[in-house]
């Protein structure tokens, strides 16, 4: 990559940066590469199973997760359950390592029960404020325009996923294909039971579906429901994670899927 000034300026704010013809042809090349990689799982596809948040938004883009977890923290150790987490858990800032953490010491409890009950609280107020994922909504529209049929299977809760999704006037490409959590905490992800309640809802046979995900609880359970995964990773961290669990198509972005179905890659 190589600084062209403008005008008079030299590396300053006005400093245009151009990138060289072998840098535009490794692009060029590197996209090429994905885009051939995503034609015989996407095109295959007559039924797409979404992660929910990740792929079509960032539910706590307006209201930190990280935060979330931490007073969710903070009010089971108010319970006097200090000792009821590890470190590594306490310190993960991910609400669902905490469910799940919760449900495996106390299955089926009051207190599981209830922390659920605060998560969805939580969910729901940060629905307003969830941040859509860039190209997810016409991604939705083409997939169902093209006769594709889509569901949720999410973590999260599913009076979340719909109310985000009639936010964004995307409800009648999913309904009522909707697929969350539910009391029965011990089968969220990595267990494929909302892949596999989505599939028998459908009458879908595993190898003609596709799911995208961003997490590698979202591979594993694609993985034991023997359907095809497309990871999304919106940053290297994320890409990393789900290269580790042993994802191998990995997008960086929706934009490449979304050209593919409209034919112009």
């Amino acid at each position: 990559m190589v600084r062209r000034p403008l005008g008079n300026h030299h590396d300053g704010p006005d400093t245009l940066l151009v990138t060289s013809d072998t840098t535009q042809t490794e692009l060029a090349n590197e996209n090429n590469s994905v885009i051939d990689r995503l034609r015989e799982p996407v095109g295959r596809a007559r039924v797409v199973l979404w992660d929910f948040d990740g792929p079509v938004c960032r539910l706590f883009a307006g209201r930190s997760a990280k935060l979330v977890a931490v007073e969710l923290v903070e009010w089971l150790e108010g319970q006097g359950l200090h000792g009821l987490l590890t470190d590594e858990e306490r310190t993960s800032l991910d609400p669902q390592v905490l469910l799940r953490a919760v449900n495996r010491r106390h299955p089926k409890s009051d207190l599981a029960d209830e922390l659920e009950r605060r998560l969805t609280q939580e969910e729901l107020r940060a629905a307003p404020l969830a941040m859509p994922t860039p190209y997810a909504d016409p991604l939705i529209r083409t997939w169902t325009a093209l006769g594709a049929r889509l569901a949720v299977t999410t973590n999260n809760s599913p009076l979340v996923a719909r109310e985000y999704l009639a936010s964004r006037g995307l409800t009648s490409c999913f309904a009522p294909h909707v697929y969350g959590r539910t009391p029965e905490l011990s089968r969220l992800k990595p267990d494929p039971h909302c892949l596999n309640r989505a599939l028998n809802a459908m009458g879908a046979a595993p190898v003609s579906a596709l799911m995208i995900g961003d997490a590698p609880s979202d591979f594993q359970a694609a993985r034991q429901a023997g359907v095809p995964f497309l990871g999304y990773a919106r940053n290297e961290g994320k890409e990393k994670l789900l290269r580790d669990a042993g994802a191998e198509t990995i997008v960086g972005s929706l934009e490449p899927v979304l050209k593919l179905l409209r034919g112009q890659a």
